[in-house]
């Protein structure tokens, strides 16, 4: 042990003498390590009794067949080949192969799978940030901070954010290992021996690729990396050449070439990661063009200026901020005289103050990927793309604070109510943030209450009003989308969609044809058009939207169900029956399909194979009423009464307004010489459909036969 080390042991045990054994407990990493986890956990656990939203879940989860099938080989190649979603981001992908393997679609689990990544981020900062600085207090605020602020919900609660919680655990991983490299590096040096290249190294770099595997926001993080190079590891300029340098430290110009030297493999990995997410983002129509450079250079500013504010005052936080298009100029100039004083701030206090420099531009430097300067998406922030930023406005405040309070006896509790209040409103803001996402309705409820002209809540509020069948407050909404954008092509297909329920056909059409006019290569637009043609008779028209969107969309198992549909009312049915086994492929568990199937086995006469089509879409979905019947007239037609008048019986259950069961019963019970009963069947159809024929014929015959 050197001499500095034995007085600095000294000294602290000096300090020790005299405090409370609990105290002495509370300042062990251990236990600040479990009480922050035990936080963390309780402020976040509502996650575990909520579900999956209606916002970019379906493409990550909820109707992504590649996903929902588990970790296959076929999923894997799938998972580094893809620009699904407008993204690369393979490991990503894997991780929610891995829920969907473990926990099916209970998202409860998938939440608290992020919840668990999220607490081990948060330990990980606080043992990271006391390994590099020996503060202890200062590194537990900043985790503290880290692991209940209210603006980080959204990456946490929000399933479609894995990438967030899991790409931050690859960048801490990457600086631990870079910390260590630089570290074994340093006393190499000390002992004059050369060497470029350690384990430590090749560990940050393979954990700065899994990273970018996660979500390539990291691209910035060797930026980072030279920053804690300045502070808090102190080697700008304190690098030694080693022997060839007689043990003299570089010149600081020559030792930041060294550094920056040191980062370029990074920054090759980062050049990669940039230019495969431009591409699969600007194939997928990602990238926003309708913005001048100027727009978006103003954008940026206000943004910064708003994340900070978000902040010191997380209020009115939204899952969608919209982008307004063209800022005040006042907001634009006020928010660049307020950055540039902060900037010119942190470098005139550097020198003494140097972690203010280091926060200041990790804020700044680490959201330039999302900072709007390439526009992508709808939206001018978002709360998400501060995961990793707000780490350096943290570090600004917990080091900042610290060296503002003066050295009086009152310091110490002073320092520790400040920080349990600031803590305390946190968790409780948190708490309340996280309450939003515990479903659709709240969620987007709550954003069109906090953010002016947003349509994509109005128009989301109104999508999963339309699924728990409130479709008139749902088709209020899609007007509100509309009234704010005319031109909204999801508001104009889902109101379409609606009026498409409600056999609006005449009025559902020209609504999808607006959509496509905005967006031509729409699938689902493509999907609904083909739909609403079916309907209206215009079947080739109808195969012609089908086709387009299997052109986009090869494993879309809606168009291959529809399509099958389309080509079976042209009598070609085993092209028809080609797709529904497609979409039975690209969708297991697809219970429509399955009863399409039957239904065109059924007319090929192939008895057996549609009794057991409708088998598996009943097992499936025990509801389907129609199957039911349908499964009824297979068995019929095989002489099996009995049974067939059971699934009669079952369809009528579910569903007593349809006339072709009440027919298809009627002739089952006149089979048994149930006459009566199936005369009031019969009355029964014809009352629900006058103009049923064939039911007129059988009850005037049963009428005829009674009075012979």
């Amino acid at each position: 042990m050197t001499e500095r080390t034995k007085t600095l042991s000294a000294l602290k045990a000096g300090s020790r003498a005299g405090r409370p054994a609990w105290r002495e407990r509370l300042e062990r990493p251990g236990v600040l390590c479990l009480l922050l986890a035990v936080a963390t956990l309780a402020v976040f656990l509502p996650v575990a009794w909520q579900g999956f939203v209606n916002y970019d879940d379906s493409d990550y989860v909820t109707e992504n067949a590649h996903v929902q099938s588990g970790l296959k080989w076929a999923n894997v190649v799938w998972a580094f080949t893809t620009g699904h979603a407008s993204n690369w981001h393979p490991l990503t992908w894997l991780s929610h192969m891995v829920d969907c393997q473990l926990f099916g679609l209970e998202g409860g689990w998938h939440h608290m799978v992020s919840v668990g990544l999220h607490i081990a981020n948060s330990l990980l900062l606080l043992l990271l940030l006391r390994r590099m600085t020996g503060a202890l207090w200062r590194s537990a605020l900043v985790a503290a901070l880290f692991a209940l602020h209210p603006l980080h919900v959204e990456s946490v609660a929000w399933a479609s954010e894995r990438k967030d919680v899991l790409s931050t655990l690859f960048f801490l991983l990457t600086v631990r290992a870079y910390v260590e490299y630089a570290e074994s590096r340093r006393q190499l040096t000390e002992r004059g021996i050369s060497r470029r290249v350690s384990a430590y190294y090749l560990l940050a770099l393979g954990c700065f690729a899994l990273g970018l595997m996660s979500k390539p926001m990291l691209v910035t993080l060797p930026f980072v990396l030279l920053l804690l190079d300045y502070w808090p590891l102190m080697r700008l300029g304190s690098l030694k050449s080693g022997a060839r340098n007689g043990g003299r430290p570089s010149p600081p110009l020559a030792c930041l070439l060294s550094l920056l030297l040191e980062k370029v493999p990074f920054l090759l990995l980062a050049a990669a990661s940039s230019a495969v997410t431009y591409v699969v983002q600007h194939q997928g129509g990602a990238v926003s063009t309708s913005l001048t450079l100027g727009e978006r250079i103003a954008n940026a500013l206000v943004s910064y200026a708003r994340y900070f504010g978000k902040m010191l005052w997380p209020k009115d936080l939204s899952i969608l901020y919209p982008h307004p298009g063209h800022w005040p100029m006042w907001q634009v100039i006020g928010s660049a005289v307020l950055l540039l004083a902060v900037f010119a701030g942190v470098v005139l206090a550097a020198r003494r103050r140097p972690y203010l420099a280091v926060g200041w531009l990790w804020f700044c430097g680490t959201l330039v990927p999302v900072i709007g300067l390439v526009q992508v998406g709808i939206q001018s922030m978002a709360d998400r793309y501060t995961y990793v930023p707000l780490i350096g406005l943290f570090i600004m405040l917990a080091w900042g604070v610290d060296a503002l309070v003066p050295a009086r006896p009152w310091r110490g509790k002073a320092l520790a109510l400040g920080a349990g209040l600031a803590l305390a409103a946190c968790a409780l803001l948190t708490a309340r943030q996280v309450r939003f996402w515990r479903d659709s309705e709240a969620l987007f409820g709550h954003a069109v209450q906090v953010t002016r002209d947003n349509y994509l809540a109005y128009n989301n509020l109104g999508f999963y009003l339309s699924g728990r069948g409130r479709t008139a407050e749902a088709m209020e909404h899609y007007r509100m989308a509309l009234k704010i954008k005319p031109s909204y092509e999801d508001a104009l297909n889902n109101l379409g969609h609606a009026l498409a329920g409600q056999r609006r056909f005449g009025e559902a059409i020209p609504l999808y044809e607006a959509a496509l006019r905005v967006r031509p290569k729409h699938a689902e637009v493509h999907n609904n058009l083909g739909n609403a043609l079916s309907e209206v008779g215009r079947v080739d028209e109808a195969i012609q939207h089908y086709l387009i969107v299997l052109e986009q969309k090869p494993d879309h198992a809606d168009a291959h169900n529809n399509l099958g549909i389309a080509l079976a009312m042209k009598g070609k049915l085993d092209e028809a029956i080609s797709h529904f086994h497609e979409a039975i492929r690209c969708k297991p568990g697809y219970a429509s399909a399955h009863s399409n199937l039957g239904n065109a086995l059924a007319v090929q006469r192939k008895l057996d194979e549609a009794i057991k089509e409708y088998q598996i879409a009943l097992r499936l979905k025990p509801e389907d009423a129609q199957a039911h019947n349908n499964l009824g007239n297979a068995l019929a037609e095989q002489g099996k009464t009995e049974e067939a008048i059971a699934h009669y019986r079952a369809a009528l259950r579910l569903r007593a307004d349809n006339p072709e069961a009440h027919f298809n019963l009627a002739l089952g019970l006149l089979r048994q010489g149930k006459r009566e009963d199936a005369a009031a069947h019969l009355t029964e159809a014809l009352r629900l459909r006058p103009d049923y024929a064939e039911a007129r014929r059988q009850l005037d015959s049963l009428g005829s036969s009674g009075r012979n």
